[in-house]
């Protein structure tokens, strides 16, 4: 590579070997390049070929000189040049100067700004012409003019295609910078035309559509997309292909994947339709967020309205119990009465039960993921659920795909699929049988956990309402909460539930969002501030347990004053603390002083407190009691 300077030096030299004379200058009217042929046919003094000459002071030296003939004006004349100049258009022309030499002169202007012109000496050319006129008395008037106005025009056409050529130039530069746009966007853009065949394409599908190619261009859409997903959006294609703009989801089974599509008619105006625009994006995990903010607006709606209705029929069940229990007491009560009583009363506690289950759906439950390692889970949830099953039938899990940790709350996944288990073995009852829990991944998006069985499966009934509350197949021994809650749960975290019959039983699927688990984070230097001694020894021991260093305090006044230490990355606080200042105080005093720590709060009150809200609004909350588990995904982000 050789340096700036001497590419420099071998562009000058090489435009001091053009016969003609060029100049450059630049959009302040500027010299920036010229060659030795400008200044020598203009004679010009060497302070108006160095770069930065201005143009106003060579035109004024040209005009001084009587380059343009006698002018009666001199400062308008060179206004006038200068004026035209800030205004400059491409142009050819030919003049004749002072000294009887005839130029041309070509003009155009440069994209960064400026102009190039080209002076060419043409009198020679001229005299030729002119001694053609004169000697040859055989070619008419008309045909010598002609010839003259074909020899302009031939220069002015040279003129024009250097303009089309830079312009050329131009376009393929921006063609560039256009298609490095839209392959560096997270989406697929692209256009097909009328045959539904691409004319265009960012290789962007194969990212959204995992499986699919990226190079496209020229094949039809089902050939590209594959006939399931070709299938769902071909309807719009064709709605788009008589004017109809669209945008609309849909899920690509292979990769289970929720692609948003936007479709827009190729068409100016009134004009006929060439074709479609599309723009694809996956929004998946968007998706998940949605269902999981749904399901938690829908839990929070249920609970208005059944904690009234919960509350009477709690107190009426408790009269219930306490009149039965005085009635069985009577003296001589018939035998048959004592059996009545009794089934009253384990109806009555049956209620009881019910509404201990409606609180769990519809109260307000936070999910808690922490890193898990399936096969330990599983592992552990085969110990839990084998006691609860009939020795002849067998309880099988695998997870031999999943070495990695991943994001999960624990708690809830085991209450599923403990409650999925349990519905098998009612499914198969004494046996012989075999219930199987398998986990797998779904490309990098899914984490299906499916709980098949030998029974005899769903019937048709079962599988349109079986995830509705209250619908039960076991009549009188039944809640009908059991599916429901493992669907409440597995929503609230993202996720689907899916079931289907198989050629031997029933099977759920639990499609939950893949989320690995981050590495630990690196050591940090952590202000603790907790009012408890008990509890803030423990949660030290868990910080240490993770490599970081712990500095603590009691009050939000001390820990304001410890959070000056240099190095302390992050301000752990509990919400309530001893003295006149809560946790929710202390980090928007810090927030105030511009101290650069982390800040994140930790709290045992309740969810619906409204300093607990208020505090979760500005921070992240980490929900006392918590394990290490919780702590350390709590500090990772998983929060």
């Amino acid at each position: 590579m050789i340096s700036d300077a001497a590419r420099a030096n071998l562009t000058q030299a090489g435009l001091n070997l053009i016969q003609q004379a060029l100049s450059i200058y630049d959009s302040d009217l500027r010299l920036a390049v010229c060659n030795r042929r400008f200044q020598e046919m203009f004679d010009l003094p060497h302070a108006l070929i160095t770069p930065g000459a201005r143009f106003e002071d060579t035109i004024r030296h040209l005009v001084e000189r009587g380059e343009y003939g006698p002018v009666e004006d001199a400062d308008m004349a060179v206004q006038s040049r200068v004026e035209q100049a800030r205004a400059f258009r491409p142009h050819y022309l030919e003049r004749t100067r002072a000294n009887g030499r005839t130029i041309a002169v070509e003009g155009s202007p440069l994209p960064q700004g400026g102009w190039v012109t080209v002076y060419t000496d043409i009198t020679e050319i001229k005299r030729q012409e002119a001694l053609l006129r004169t000697r040859s008395e055989a070619l008419s008037a008309d045909l010598l003019d002609h010839a003259e106005r074909l020899s302009e025009t031939n220069r002015a056409l040279a003129a024009t295609n250097a303009a089309l050529e830079q312009a050329q130039a131009e376009l393929t530069e921006m063609e560039a910078r256009t298609r490095l746009t839209t392959e560096m966007m997270p989406a697929h853009i692209a256009h097909v035309a009328r045959d539904l065949r691409y004319t265009y394409s960012n290789r962007r599908l194969s990212s959204v559509m995992p499986g699919r190619p990226s190079n496209i261009i020229g094949l039809h859409g089902r050939e590209a997309l594959g006939d399931e997903a070709f299938g769902k959006i071909a309807p719009y294609l064709t709605g788009a292909l008589q004017g109809e703009a669209s945008v609309f989801e849909f899920t690509h089974d292979d990769s289970g994947r929720r692609i948003r599509v936007a479709l827009t008619p190729d068409a100016v105006g009134d004009g006929p339709i060439n074709g479609v625009y599309i723009l694809s994006m996956d929004v998946t995990e968007e998706t998940q967020a949605r269902i999981a903010l749904t399901q938690t607006r829908k839990r929070e709606l249920a609970a208005q309205l059944t904690s009234g209705l919960a509350h009477d029929f709690a107190n009426l069940l408790t009269i219930i119990l306490g009149l039965q229990s005085r009635l069985d007491r009577l003296p001589g009560l018939p035998d048959a009465a004592h059996e009545l009583t009794a089934a009253t009363t384990a109806a009555a506690r049956r209620g009881g039960t019910l509404l201990d289950r409606i609180a769990q759906m519809s109260g307000r439950r936070e999910m808690r993921p922490v890193a898990t390692d399936l096969r330990v889970f599983l592992a552990d949830l085969r110990t839990l659920a084998q006691p609860s099953l009939p020795d002849a039938v067998v309880l099988d899990v695998d997870a031999k795909t999943l070495s990695e940790p991943l994001l999960i709350d624990p708690g809830s996944l085991q209450d599923s699929l403990l409650n999925l288990i349990l519905n098998a073995r009612d499914a198969i009852g004494t046996g012989p049988g075999a219930i199987r829990v398998e986990a797998v991944p779904v490309r990098d998006t899914w984490l299906e956990i499916t709980v098949s069985d030998t029974g005899p499966g769903f019937s048709d009934e079962a599988l349109a309402r079986a995830l509705d509350p209250f619908f039960t197949t076991k009549g009188g021994e039944g809640s009908g909460l059991g599916l429901s809650m493992v669907y409440d749960l597995t929503t609230l975290a993202g996720g689907r539930v899916l079931l289907a019959n198989t050629a031997h039983g029933a099977e759920v699927t639990l499609r939950l969002p893949l989320r690995p688990a981050t590495e630990a984070s690196e050591p940090r230097l952590v202000l603790l501030v907790e009012d408890s001694p008990d509890i803030r020894q423990s949660v030290r021991e868990m910080l240490i347990d993770l490599g970081h260093s712990v500095i603590e305090a009691e009050t939000a006044d001390e820990a304001e004053e410890l959070a000056e230490i240099p190095g302390i990355d992050l301000v752990l606080s509990d919400i309530t603390l001893a003295g006149q200042r809560t946790g929710l105080d202390l980090i928007e005093a810090l927030a105030r002083r511009g101290v650069g720590a982390e800040t994140r709060l930790m709290s045992s009150l309740p969810p619906g407190d409204a300093l607990r809200d208020r505090a979760a609004a500005r921070a992240a909350l980490l929900p006392k009691p918590f394990g290490k588990a919780e702590l350390a995904a709590f500090l990772g982000g998983a929060s």
